[in-house]
């Protein structure tokens, strides 16, 4: 940019001829354009920087409202039991209490036996719209990292992880620490549980690089969860053309 406009100076101080002028302005015309162009590619660079450092910077937001919570270590295991109705109603009434008394908003995602994923996925990329990406990453963990799962699956391995790779299949709390391990994150799940308020599953062979924080609707739904102060606004539905 910088030759460009040397180059433009040299030209204009040299000569003195209306062609000469017009050549001078098309050349500033299109050195501005590129300008503008270029601008424009670091405003966007910016703006993406200083969006990942703001939603990296939510990621401690809810782990200070439940930092006088402790804890209960985690256990990868399959899908065994779900409650009935009943018990289900109590439980969603219990987290609606929790979320309330800790001041955390959910944002929903879609029942499709995909949530867990989803919740995830809205964690890592603000969009629930990456959990095939998600699952097919944490199928892959636990592919190539079959030693560190397999004691917990109560059936053939090979069965278990190309049950999970299909859409639609429940995940569990051994695809939540395959989540964690693959993706270097401390994942944290509020709870409806009675007697655990609160899970934490951390990375097995290496220190979190960040937080991801669910509501956990015990054995029925996951749903991704903040700081009521830091919860996204909802995007405006796009009208069809037709409309």
């Amino acid at each position: 940019m910088m030759s460009k406009g040397t180059q433009i100076v040299g030209d204009y101080s040299s000569s003195s001829s209306w062609s000469s002028q017009q050549q001078i302005v098309g050349d500033c015309s299109s050195s501005s354009s590129w300008s503008s162009s270029q601008k424009d590619t670091d405003d966007d660079r910016m703006i993406a920087l200083v969006l990942s450092e703001e939603f990296a910077n939510l990621d401690g937001a809810v782990g200070r409202r439940l930092s006088n919570l402790a804890p209960v270590p985690h256990v990868p295991k399959i899908n065994t039991y779900i409650p009935n109705l009943n018990d289900a109603s109590m439980d969603h009434q219990r987290l609606l209490q929790r979320l309330n008394v800790y001041g955390l908003y959910e944002v929903k995602v879609s029942g499709d036996g995909n949530c867990q994923f989803r919740a995830i996925s809205e964690q890592l990329y603000k969009s629930p719209e990456y959990h095939k990406h998600v699952r097919k990453e944490v199928v892959k963990q636990l592919k190539d990292y079959r030693s560190m799962y397999e004691a917990y699956v109560p059936m053939k391995y090979k069965r278990y992880y190309k049950k999970m790779a299909k859409s639609g299949e429940w995940g569990d709390h051994i695809t939540l620490q395959a989540a964690a391990d693959k993706f270097g994150a401390k994942i944290c799940l509020l709870t409806s549980f009675r007697d655990t308020c609160f899970i934490e599953i951390m990375p097995q062979y290496q220190a979190p690089k960040r937080e991801l924080w669910l509501s956990f609707w015990s054995e029925v739904h996951y749903n991704s969860l903040y700081d009521i102060r830091d919860a996204p606004k909802p995007k405006p539905r796009k009208k069809h053309w037709l409309f």
